[in-house]
């Protein structure tokens, strides 16, 4: 499936920007199920200062600096991506979770020393009820991606869906105690469950192809980002779990980037100087390009 991407960011202030300066991570990276085919920036005011470059966790990044004074920024990140079904192993099939924890830093095995960063605590992933919650799902011996499965089956019974009863600095215990939250809040709670037991687990930023009400046509702009979390399975590499839908993906996610929490992939921050209040709004486009190349 291909897809065509508009994100846009915008944001006005009540008094003018002197100067501001931005991290970006908003553009999509190539991946074992993922093809970029063509990315673009459109920046207003146009910035002064406009340098990609690569991550510590490979995400492509953009720095940029505007110092044309304004009062209102424009970031549109528009991409082509070609994503492909992925076809995970039978959670049966894979090794035993205890076993996990045995390759997780094994020496002589790149991806397992890559996979060994993610088993650590970070600023997002803080919890001390997450264990206990993880521990059913994970009886001795249980295979690790039938235990990483079932976990994201209950996370999702347990969890309800409300937008504006958290936001990104809500601690995770806070989300198991009220049990509601969003994208972010589940994908850093199934990633502390995990870590918890020892399982190296990291979490994904991108967008979900929404689909409309049946009868209504796709409103422009209605689409949001979307988050949630990949588990190393050793023989299978990393595959991924989305808890605020239980499944694990096909070919309707779009990765963009990924690290040990939202902190690591943040989509824009930076500083500013002068601006007075803020505001931000952001509207995104997801829609599938037909075999003529044209977006429905």
């Amino acid at each position: 499936m291909i897809y065509e991407v508009s994100h846009r960011t915008t944001f006005s202030y009540t008094s003018q920007v002197s100067i501001s300066q931005h991290m970006m991570h908003l553009a999509p990276r190539n991946s074992r199920c993922q093809t970029v085919l063509q990315h673009g920036f459109l920046i207003e005011p146009a910035p002064t200062v406009n340098v990609p470059g690569i991550d510590y966790f490979g995400n492509e990044t953009t720095y940029l600096t505007v110092e044309e004074p304004h009062d209102k920024l424009n970031i549109v990140s528009s991409f082509r991506v070609q994503v492909d079904a992925f076809v995970p192993p039978p959670a049966t099939s894979t090794m035993a979770w205890e076993e996990v924890l045995v390759q997780a830093g094994n020496q002589s095995d790149p991806a397992a020393l890559d996979a060994l960063q993610y088993i650590f605590q970070s600023p997002f992933s803080r919890s001390l009820d997450a264990g206990a919650y993880a521990e059913p799902s994970f009886p001795s011996g249980r295979p690790v991606l039938e235990g990483a499965v079932d976990l994201m089956a209950r996370i999702f019974n347990d969890f309800k869906y409300e937008g504006g009863v958290t936001d990104i600095s809500t601690p995770i215990d806070q989300v198991l105690k009220e049990r509601r939250g969003v994208c972010q809040d589940f994908a850093h709670l199934q990633i502390a469950c995990l870590r918890a037991l020892g399982l190296p687990a990291r979490y994904v930023s991108g967008y979900l192809r929404t689909h409309p009400p049946e009868g209504e046509e796709k409103r422009i702009g209605a689409d949001a980002s979307h988050a949630w979390l990949a588990i190393w399975v050793p023989g299978h590499d990393w595959i991924d779990l989305d808890p605020t839908n239980n499944m694990i993906p096909g070919n309707e996610h779009i990765t963009v980037a990924w690290g040990r929490d939202y902190s690591d992939v943040s989509p824009i921050n930076g500083m500013i100087l002068g601006g007075g209040e803020q505001k931000i709004k952001v509207a995104v486009d997801v829609r599938p390009v037909d075999d003529q190349g044209t977006a429905d």
